[in-house]
Parts: structure tokens; sequence; C-alpha cells
């Protein structure tokens, strides 16, 4: 480990001394007193490559509410359901079905998009997401035709499956994409583009689905389920003309074809050179252990890798811990403590706004702030707000109702502006460039696994005719929250703008994670300070 960290330390300032301040990966050595915008400028054709990628982040959002809300369209009743006490509904077993069959095809979509990364390159796995997609829709599109009631339930669920497969693994290539390609001052800002656009993506849905649900025959959620073409078409089509991730082709030994898809990412043909040499000695150095020459699962476990694995799985938890999986279910929710379908509906829109306006605001926190401060600020606050909707819900009366839903308002938008973004950037930063790919699928097999359990645990918990918890429901979450707080405590070390190398020589280290913080960057502004620290280390190794 000693040699491995002095010779990075060595050829680091090697590296650093013979590049000037064009550098984008390594702008934080100059220091990070720059405007963000000042460095989206810099860095405006990647930037601009991130921004585009966010269709597949759209796909995501609306398709969990078009498909999971068009068996709400008594249109979609009327073909797929049957009636019950002169009422159309969804039976209970194929309800169920359909609700696991998005998170089944997404573990499956994370791990083979793993692979498929690793062995075809990013855009590839992109590409067969957004095809596999397409076919998910159309599948959808003709599920009404089959004559037997059965047949059309089981083809619609395969459709769900399909879906559930093609966005999660479009969102784990998509996180492994940027998180390889964006300057370390930018990843956190730029990845924040995920809840944003998963936000906004499920209020076009809402739209859509509202703006269909009175429309006559088949014609109505027919449309809903055909509209989701446009978010997998046209991904799609970016898919086979971006640039690959340099780090892929670097890893692959195509280093003149890296260069030329670099150049494509930044301004000039200097920087993309500096770049390059960085990601080179990075994935050198890694080679040079003879334990990380391999890159399957089984690696994501071994050795430093396994803390590395084990943060990524976490930051893919994080959201569920503060209460996203009951964030989303707070329409049905609130009806349950009390409210009006007509009210909760009108306040699902609004939350789902406040939401899109913290996230929008987070690119801005996590430029300020650092990841591990802000994740433990939003789970604490979650803890206060949970505690305090449980006691209201010890309670009953018109109070209690509105109280639990001003909670649902403030955890999102709370969170919205810390945890949850700051999750998905501390998630893209801790694995190894070679486990990179593997273990964000990793991560979403958390992610589908966890949201799946918790989608059908969740009603057996505030259900009046199980758990009958109702607002009481917080209580669980406090217990959520906490857990989340002692965990990013103890396991996450600040990541923000660190380069890749001095990542891989702050987990070599295998310190405690506050320990971590600070010691190669993590969000410190004095470029001195930061050498010093550099330079303490090295005596020490």
């Amino acid at each position: 480990m000693h040699t491995v960290m002095s010779f990075l330390d060595e050829k680091e300032v090697q590296t650093v001394g013979s590049h000037n301040e064009g550098s984008s990966i390594l702008s934080h050595k100059q220091g990070t007193h720059a405007s963000l915008i000042g460095s989206v400028r810099r860095s405006s054709k990647t930037v601009a490559w991130c921004f585009a990628l966010t269709l597949g982040i759209l796909l995501y959002g609306y398709d969990l509410v078009i498909v999971g809300n068009v068996s709400s369209m008594p249109e979609f009743q009327r073909d797929f359901g049957r009636r019950l006490n002169g009422q159309l509904i969804i039976p209970s077993l194929w309800l169920g079905l359909w609700n696991i069959a998005n998170p089944f095809g997404g573990i499956l979509g994370a791990i083979l998009g793993g692979y498929i990364q690793d062995h075809a390159g990013r855009r590839r796995s992109l590409t067969v997401a957004f095809i596999v997609s397409a076919i998910g829709v159309a599948v959808a599109y003709v599920s009404n035709l089959p004559t037997d009631i059965t047949g059309r339930r089981a083809v619609f669920l395969v459709a769900k499956v399909l879906q559930g497969f093609a966005v999660n693994m479009a969102m784990c290539t998509t996180q492994t994409y940027m998180s390889e390609i964006l300057p370390a001052v930018l990843r956190g800002p730029i990845l924040a583009f995920f809840p944003i656009f998963t936000l906004l993506g499920q209020l076009l849905g809402s739209a859509v689905v509202y703006v269909s649900l009175d429309k006559p025959g088949t014609e109505g959620y027919k449309n809903c389920i055909i509209s989701q073409w446009a978010f997998s078409v046209l991904p799609t089509i970016l898919s086979l003309v971006m640039p690959e991730s340099p780090t892929y082709l670097v890893r692959k030994g195509f280093l003149e074809t890296a260069r030329k898809h670099q150049r494509r990412l930044v301004s000039t043909d200097k920087e993309a050179d500096t770049i390059l040499e960085q990601l080179r000695l990075s994935i050198e150095l890694e080679n040079q252990d003879s334990r990380k020459t391999s890159s399957g699962y089984l690696d994501c476990f071994k050795d430093t890798n396994r803390r590395r694995t084990l943060i990524v799985m976490f930051a893919n938890l994080a959201p569920q811990l503060f209460g996203m999986t009951l964030l989303a279910k707070a329409s049905y929710f609130m009806q349950v403590v009390g409210m009006s379908a007509h009210t909760s509906l009108v306040f699902l829109q609004v939350g789902i706004s406040l939401g899109m306006v913290a996230n929008i605001g987070s690119i801005f926190t996590l430029a300020r702030f650092g990841r591990v401060a802000l994740t433990q600020f939003g789970f604490a606050a979650s803890t206060f707000l949970w505690t305090g909707m449980g006691v209201a819900g010890c309670f009953s009366g018109t109070v209690t109702v509105w109280y639990t839903q001003i909670t649902l308002m403030l955890v999102i938008t709370i969170c919205g502006l810390s945890a949850w973004p700051a999750s998905y950037a501390f998630g893209a930063e801790a694995s190894s460039l070679q486990l990179r790919a593997k273990s964000q699928g990793l991560g979403w097999l958390v992610h589908c696994t966890t949201t799946g359990v918790l989608g059908l645990v969740l009603p057996y918990i505030f259900n009046p005719d199980e758990g009958a918890l109702r607002a009481k429901t917080g209580f669980v979450y406090t217990g959520f929250s906490i857990l989340g707080l002692v965990v990013t405590w103890v396991l996450v070390p600040e990541m923000k703008d660190c380069t890749p190398l001095e990542i891989d020589r702050m987990f070599a280290t295998g310190g405690g994670a506050r320990g971590f913080s600070g010691l190669f960057g993590g969000g410190t502004r004095d470029e001195e300070r930061v050498g010093r620290r550099r330079g303490e280390h090295l005596f020490l190794s």
C-alpha cells in the first residue's frame, strides 16, 4: 500500500506540474473559489451531454406514474378488472403482481446493466435499455387485444417487467456515465439532475393521466401508454451519437479512441490530454494491485472495495430511509389519514412541485456544502418531522390530518435540498473506476429490492384493515431516519471535489469515515492547506 500511495503522490505531482489550469478534472487544486456558473462554462460540452441524458431520467419518473396509475382509470379497469358489488376493481392478486413487476424487472436490469457496461460500453448499455423500453411500451399498448382477461393481465404484467428492466438499467448506466465524465467540482451539482428530472417526469406523467382520465373507450389509457415512446425513441437516438465514456475506453486499452471521445467532451485538445493522463494513471494504479485485476460482482466485496460497495448500496437505500416510498403513496396515504380524495390529489401535485423546486436548489447546496453534512442534515430533519407526525397520529381530527400533510411536504422539500441529491453524489463517487459499473448495478439492485419490499409492506402498516397506524407510521420512519443518520456518520467519508486518485488513496488508508473529511479536498477551499495535508499524508505513508 505504501509503495502504491507514494507512487501515486509522485505521479500526481508530476502530472499537475506539467499542465496548467485548463484541466477541469484538476480545477479544484487551483482552488474552488470559482463560481458554479464559471465551472459550468469551462465544462460546457460535458454538461450539455449530461443534460441531454436527462431524457432517460425523465423516462424513469414518467414511467413510474404512467404504469403505476393507469390502473386507476375507469376504462382500463373495464378491460382488465372485474365487478365487485357493482364497482369495477382490479383483483388484489394482479395488483400485487403488477406492483412488484417493476422492481423485479429493475433488479434484472441493474445486474445485467453492470455486465453490458463493462463488456460493450456505456453507450451500448443505454441503447439496449431504451430499445427494451420501446418494446415494453409496445407490449403494454397491445395488452388489451387478447380475448381472455387473464391473458390481457398477463401481457400487461410482461410489459411492466420489461419497463422496470429498461428504466432501471438506463438509470444505473446514466449514473455511471455522468460520474465518469464530470469534473470533480461539478459531480454533485449535475448528479442532482436525477431527483429533479425524476420528479419532472412524474409531474408530466400525472398531468397526462389526469387529462386522459375521462376519455371514452380505450383511447384514454392507450394514449397514456403510447406517450412513453417519446422518452424511449429520443434517448435511443442520443445513445447512438453521444461520446463513449473515456474511462471505459482507457480501461479497454483503446487510448486513441478515448482521446477522440474525450475531445468531444471538452473545449481544447490540451485539456483532453490532461484528463486522459489522469484517467490512465488512476487505472494503472488500480491494475498494479493484483487483487484488483478482475472486475466481477464478487470483486466488489473484496478488500477495500467492500467498504466502497457498501457506501454505494447505502446511497441507493437512503431515499427509502427518509420516506420516499411513503411519499410516493402520499395521495392514498392522506385519504387513509382522513383527507378527501380530491384534496389529496391536489396536494400530491403540490408536493411534487415543492420537491422539484428543492431539487433545483440542491444544485447550489451541493456546490457549497459537503455530501455528508447535507445527508446528515436531511436525516436529522426527517427524524424530527416524522416523530412529530407520529405524535400527531396519536390524536384524531382535522389538525392531525393537516399536520400530517404539512409534514409530508416539509420532508420532500428539506430532503430534496439535502439528503436525496447528496445520496446520488456520494453513491456515484465511492466506487473504484474499475468496478464502477458493477457497483452501480448492485446499488440499483438494492434500490429496486427495497422499493418493492416497502411497496408491499407499507399498506399493511398504515391501512385501516391491517396495522391501522395511519399517521403513527411516522414513528416507523423515525427509526429509519435515525438508522440513516448513524450509518452516514460511521460509513460515508466526505468526497466533495476529490478526484478518483484522491478517493482511491482515501480508502487505501483504511481509517474511520470522519478522519477522511477534508484530507484530500473534501470541500476545503484553501489550496495551501490541501497541499500541506497531502504532504503530511505522504510523509506518514
